[in-house]
């Protein structure tokens, strides 16, 4: 075999991609989980209060399968939660899980399924590879079509103030991840635009990853690309639109695989602090870097940033340097037309901020090795003052 370095491909085993499919939840679990007989899902107040959750609950209940729910789960999940949660788990005795949601409920889902199987405690999971045991069979039902969480390894914990830690390890690979654009219709336009930019942002930093970067992440990168791009600008035109929202949910997921196994980088190093710090939603601080950040890396990735700019700006010709300023432009322009925040003076954030931002940013040491282009405290500050 020749051309590419040995690569190693993980993923969730099982995905179904249909409208309506969570309707049929207790038929695949039924199936799958024979042994499953009482469930814990986990959700979030906001989400619990649409009451898509009820036909999922009643298709299993129909399946002889007993439903616990636990929708405490909030945006950037303290550890506190995640303890009380699995707590919770251990006395109902779920031998099923089930996360129902965004990201946060995801990984919430994940940690749950970890260590409820298990008995690890959670400070001993923290890191790559440190997650020991069985885990509870997890099953991931994303609600928006954004972090790509229910096909990740990863659950990001927010441990202090503004501190987070990241669980990475095989096991928090789901057994099944369910695609049902149903449950994204009542997303307003912001959050479509924001957690569909977050899930390009993975799309292209997979893509031009430093490690990892390997044949399958970067068929699914682009993959990714063209059905987010295409179908972006319709989901948040029209909610309703289940095309595009089934587009966008599969897009997320091409991301999540890709990133899951040729990690992200500078982008998401330099939006953590602006979520932790600010409370700022996660895809809209990737998006808010993310042209400062591209732009930096034009002297290591013009070559696959012109690459990925034929998936979104097909039209424009010429050199590397001029395509990728291309995918730079196309990235500006569909945050501009979605009507999100695109300075960081729009979310609070002033120059004052940015010595603080900058030294967070340069913890993200994981992230960094990740960027085509070593990047210093020195160019994070300078990209934090571009964005401002």
């Amino acid at each position: 075999m020749t051309g590419f370095a040995p690569f190693a491909f993980s993923t969730v085993p099982h995905i179904i991609c249909e409208p309506g499919s969570a309707a049929k939840l207790g038929t695949y679990i039924a199936a799958s989980f024979p042994q499953a007989r009482r469930a814990l899902i986990i959700t979030d107040p906001g989400f619990l209060k649409t009451g898509l959750v009820e036909i999922p609950c009643a298709n299993l209940e129909h399946h002889g399968i007993s439903v616990q729910v636990f929708s405490d789960v909030v945006a950037d999940p303290p550890e506190a939660v995640v303890l009380q949660a699995v707590d919770f788990a251990r006395a109902k005795e779920t031998d099923i899980v089930i996360g129902f949601g965004g990201g946060s409920s995801m990984d919430v889902a994940k940690l749950i399924a970890v260590l409820a199987g298990s008995g690890q405690e959670i400070g001993s999971a923290y890191g790559i590879g440190n997650v020991k045991g069985e885990r509870l069979p997890l099953v991931q039902i994303p609600t928006t079509a954004g972090t790509g969480s229910e096909v990740t390894n990863i659950a990001i914990v927010t441990t202090g103030e503004t501190t987070k830690m990241g669980v990475v390890a095989p096991q928090l690979y789901a057994d099944m991840a369910v695609l049902d654009a149903e449950l994204t219709l009542g997303l307003p336009p912001m959050v479509t635009a924001a957690t569909g930019i977050d899930a390009m942002v993975h799309a292209i930093e997979a893509f031009t990853t430093k490690h990892k970067k390997n044949p399958m992440s970067d068929v699914l990168a682009k993959q990714a690309l063209q059905l987010l791009s295409s179908s972006l600008m319709k989901a948040c035109e029209d909610g309703r639109n289940m095309e595009a929202r089934q587009a966008m949910l599969l897009g997320a997921c091409f991301a999540g695989q890709a990133f899951s196994n040729a990690p992200v980088a500078a982008v998401h190093a330099l939006a953590y602090p602006i979520g932790g710090i600010f409370h700022v939603p996660h895809g809209l601080s990737n998006a808010l870097v993310l042209p400062h950040v591209l732009r930096f890396n034009l002297p290591e990735a013009a070559p696959q940033y012109a690459e990925l700019a034929n998936v979104i700006a097909p039209h424009v010709t010429g050199s590397d340097e001029a395509r990728a300023e291309a995918l730079i432009a196309a990235m500006q322009q569909v945050a501009k037309m979605t009507g999100i925040e695109t300075t960081l003076r729009q979310v609070g954030i002033r120059e004052t901020d940015l010595d603080r931002l900058a030294d967070d940013a340069m913890l993200q040491t994981r992230l960094l090795g990740n960027n085509p282009r070593e990047l210093t405290r020195a160019d994070a500050y300078a990209i934090y003052a571009a964005a401002l």
